[in-house]
């Protein structure tokens, strides 16, 4: 098939630099797979961030196009489980990684990454969500196989970022009072608008915390910052309580005491969402589509173009992005 498309890529120089940039691609540069799939829409995600940037631990092999999302159309299928036309979703595995990815507006995948669009969720909608959401929803269902939401004091770390800031509406949706703990002083607006109860500056968190147990704040606890931080909240979480940990944008290493988890009985559940089994994630999505609907998603996330997507990129690298980017191909 002789068919060319648009993608960011990333080179790597004999220097060792990196350069970027959107490139014409053609169909024959994309791997065998059972489905090749036309990109609609994709999400940014920090670990986009690390590919586009040349982290070796993420991406071996360049010239490489990140993005571990995507939505899509099906438009030409080796297997009796998809057919042209369907709409579906790809989200991690080696998506984005060492497979082109979704900031390319084709790609060619195993049937095994791939689940159907739910019928009630937007093709739109599926990328603000995106890994993001599949991480929260993940979280969220570890604390439901152990805990009851409703009405508990539930905290999130990490809370303007896209797993925190859909963690914060997920938890306030199913009944949960949510505080967010955040480094950005000038987010509470936002992130009251979201749901959230009570804003929690990082610093001033932190430095209230006395280890290596401080004052039962919290029943439950979605963190992706690890660190100092997923320490403090291992300080803090009441008697019997849960603390999913899903990233480590503040540090992949934490120091803490057995004493939380032997005086009050708490429990640390780490979520991975990028190898979970694809029937586990269209649960996720499914659930999305129907008793977790969250309707003012579109109030945290903006469309960009691929040149939006390149500067959006600079901003996640930096700290500096507030809710959902979405790359909308043409």
């Amino acid at each position: 098939m002789d068919k060319t498309f648009n993608a960011i890529t990333v080179e790597e120089k004999k220097s060792g630099q990196f350069f970027q940039s959107i490139q014409e691609r053609n169909i024959y540069h994309l791997p065998k797979g059972d489905l090749l799939v036309r990109v609609k829409y994709s999400s940014l995600n920090y670990k986009d961030s690390l590919s586009y940037f040349g982290n070796k631990g993420v991406t071996k092999i360049y010239p490489h196009t990140p993005g571990i999302d995507a939505m899509g159309i099906v438009e030409f299928s080796k297997t009796k489980d998809f057919n042209e036309g369907d709409k579906v979703i790809v989200t991690g595995y080696d998506l984005g990684m060492n497979t082109p990815g979704g900031f390319g507006e084709y790609i060619r995948v195993p049937k095994e990454w791939v689940t159907l669009l739910p019928d009630n969720l937007g093709d739109s909608e599926s990328m603000i969500l995106g890994t993001a959401g599949i991480t929260a929803g993940l979280c969220v269902n570890a604390i439901q196989e152990k805990h009851k939401i409703k009405g508990k004091k539930a905290v999130v770390t990490g809370s303007t970022g896209g797993v925190g800031c859909i963690a914060v509406m997920l938890l306030t949706k199913l009944g949960a009072e949510v505080t967010a703990i955040t480094g950005k002083t000038s987010s509470q607006d936002f992130l009251f608008s979201i749901g959230a109860k009570e804003v929690l500056p990082r610093n001033d968190y932190l430095s209230s915390v006395k280890k290596p147990m401080s004052k039962g704040s919290w029943d439950i606890a979605i963190d992706v910052a690890g660190g100092e931080m997923l320490a403090g909240l291992i300080a803090s979480i009441k008697y019997g309580g849960i603390i999913t940990c899903c990233g480590l944008v503040d540090s992949p290493s934490f120091t803490s005491s057995v004493f939380p988890f032997i005086l009050r009985g708490i429990n640390l559940i780490g979520i991975d969402s990028a190898e979970n089994p694809i029937n586990k994630k269209a649960e996720v999505w499914n659930n999305f589509a129907n008793h977790w609907k969250l309707n003012a998603i579109q109030n945290i996330s903006r469309n960009v173009d691929m040149h939006g997507m390149m500067d959006e990129i600079n901003k996640i690298s930096e700290g500096r992005q507030l809710g959902r980017v979405v790359l909308k191909h043409k």
